[in-house]
């Protein structure tokens, strides 16, 4: 049986491939354009060791380390997108933190509705330096696990294992998604 498509029809069809071929094409471009690199991942590193790290000297300063606080969390993580979760290292009663505001109050404490926190920020840490184990990428996802070290202005460096996970947003930067820290494992 053979089916006839009249001219019209067939212009429709042949309309619909060629959309469809644009959007394919679109789609490649845009999945490269959006791949992360290990490069970006490092980078997002540093800039979150050096926000840490100006957090606690705005704290030390007597500035306002509530407002940079919640400045950071918004440059580094994607809560206004999407869930994030974050399991901090120092955390006991409320051990993951699901919104932005668990997320500053770890970071700076002083928030009743965890009073747990002291503000891991507030240390204040003068350098972190992340050591990746392993980085994973597919597209615009992209993980990495290892160990971090935290040197404060007086006593001995604090080394922390942690796994990030991150995701490249419209605009091209690296969006916090995962941030699991935890104190290394002792047989003691």
């Amino acid at each position: 049986m053979t089916m006839r498509i009249p001219n019209r029809s067939f212009q429709t069809v042949k309309i619909f491939i060629l959309g469809l071929a644009i959007i394919f094409t679109a789609g490649v471009v845009g999945a490269e354009q959006i791949k992360i690199t290990e490069e970006e991942v490092v980078e997002a590193q540093k800039d979150w060791g050096d926000a840490l790290v100006s957090l606690g000297k705005t704290y030390s300063d007597g500035q306002n380390y509530r407002q940079a606080a919640e400045s950071l969390v918004d440059r580094l993580y994607a809560y206004q997108t999407g869930q994030v979760l974050f399991k901090p290292t120092k955390a006991a009663d409320v051990k993951f933190r699901t919104t932005k505001e668990g997320a500053v109050s770890y970071f700076v404490g002083h928030d009743k509705n965890f009073p747990e926190d002291k503000g891991f920020a507030l240390e204040p840490w003068t350098n972190v330096q992340f050591k990746n184990a392993a980085i994973y990428i597919n597209g615009n996802i992209a993980m990495a696990m290892g160990k971090y070290f935290f040197t404060p202005q007086k006593g001995e460096v604090a080394k922390v294992e942690y796994t990030f996970g991150y995701v490249k947003n419209d605009d091209g930067k690296l969006k916090i998604v995962l941030h699991h820290s935890s104190l290394p494992y002792s047989k003691k």
